[in-house]
């Protein structure tokens, strides 16, 4: 299998977060494929930016020479995305445009999604971990 970790899952290993930690080794010792968005990517390098965190934008830096960046260059994720959007607007549950751009590129991609964001429990067809919540 292979994962695409969200914003707030890149956060915690900037924050050597130990569950987080041990996942991502173990990902590698399987050699499995680790991506992140494009939209993760923009989230985290604008945060760290704006905060003139230097000593994180190296490791963030560091960290995307490991991981590959998934790009919104595939119409399939733009019209999974509106399709998200449309269910979950119709159920009156709707979340970040961010986090549906992300999900769709998951399910089209056929990534494991890893987040801790409980919005995500709402998307139909998602396979979801949550490495903060995983012994």
């Amino acid at each position: 299998m292979s994962y695409i970790l969200d914003t707030n899952i890149v956060t915690a290993i900037l924050k050597r977060d130990r569950k987080v930690a041990k996942q991502l080794r173990l990902v590698r010792v399987r050699q499995q494929e680790l991506f992140i968005s494009c939209i993760t990517y923009y989230e985290i390098k604008r945060g760290l930016l704006y905060v003139n965190a230097t000593r994180k934008l190296s490791l963030f830096n560091a960290f995307c020479q490991e991981v590959k960046v998934v790009f919104l260059d595939e119409i399939e994720i733009i019209e999974k995305a509106s399709e998200i959007h449309a269910d979950l607007k119709r159920r009156g549950r709707p979340i970040q445009d961010a986090d549906i751009l992300i999900a769709a590129t998951a399910i089209v991609r056929g990534l494991i999604l890893v987040s801790n964001d409980s919005d995500m429990l709402r998307v139909s067809d998602l396979i979801l971990e949550n490495w903060l919540h995983m012994e």
